[in-house]
């Protein structure tokens, strides 16, 4: 037995193009962007329909909080077939968005609880701004993580520090979550999107071969054995630096017209 299939709710997750960068918002403020399945959906729909020329995404939420996870209302009366599906419903569209065909940077603010957390640690850079929280209450609520958290978050902070989140109901603020590697960048309150943009516009200026080598390679190579990991490396080393792309900035930074790599 399969879920039935939801109508995504497009109108509130929004898309937004800048040139090459396009930025797609929850937009559910009075719901402190709490995930539906008609978001998800949504969510889904926005990411499979990115032009061409988008080469980088900026993942932000409208009003106080980036997204405070499930929508719990939707799971009162869901049997345990249907929670699986609905799990893996949420697998596989976090899935493509990590192994999509361009980086995607989350601007975070307020809340990044529970799933919020989830779709956080599905994008390949998170900006916290100071207002931001992070928290996976799900063990106080009687329930566990349904959309790969414990695959991914242990990724990002160590099995043991997920435990405690959980068990407990710790609560990490801004600069904490940095620290321990929820997120990569801290910013004062505000200036998340502002920074994730600049992110997200320097990350399109890449070749796009080696963006998506990033986005598909890396973690996969941090799971294998050291030997797969090197025959990975070449391969993608090998493939990448073969496109004309690549050979044209080679050549561009050998006759010193290229850029530098200079201290920020």
């Amino acid at each position: 037995m399969r879920q039935p299939a939801v109508s995504p709710n497009l109108a509130e997750v929004s898309v937004e193009h800048r040139g090459a960068v396009s930025i797609i918002s929850l937009r559910r403020p009075h719901k402190r962007n709490a995930i539906s399945d008609g978001v998800m959906a949504a969510i889904a729909q926005r990411f499979g329909e990115l032009p061409e020329t988008t080469k980088a995404v900026v993942m932000t939420g409208e009003g106080e909080h980036f997204c405070s996870g499930l929508d719990l209302s939707e799971l009162k009366d869901r049997n345990a077939v249907e929670g699986l599906h609905h799990s893996r419903s949420w697998h596989e569209v976090l899935t493509n968005i990590e192994f999509g065909t361009v980086p995607i940077i989350a601007a975070l603010h307020g809340a990044v609880v529970g799933g919020g957390l989830e779709l956080a640690g599905a994008c390949h850079i998170r900006v916290a701004d100071d207002s931001t929280f992070f928290a996976l209450p799900e063990g106080s609520r009687g329930i566990f993580v349904g959309g790969g958290g414990s695959v991914r978050i242990p990724k990002l902070i160590g099995a043991h520090r997920m435990l405690d989140m959980m068990l407990t109901g710790r609560v990490y603020k801004a600069a904490e979550g940095v620290t321990i590697g929820l997120a990569q960048y801290h910013v004062p309150a505000g200036q998340a999107l502002a920074k994730a943009l600049e992110l997200a516009e320097r990350v399109a200026q890449n070749a796009p071969m080696t963006n998506y080598a990033l986005m598909h390679g890396l973690p996969r190579i941090a799971e294998q054995p050291a030997d797969h990991g090197f025959f990975t490396e070449a391969m993608l080393a090998s493939i990448s630096q073969s496109a004309d792309e690549a050979k044209a900035r080679v050549r561009a930074f050998l006759d010193g017209t290229g850029p530098k790599v200079k201290a920020q």
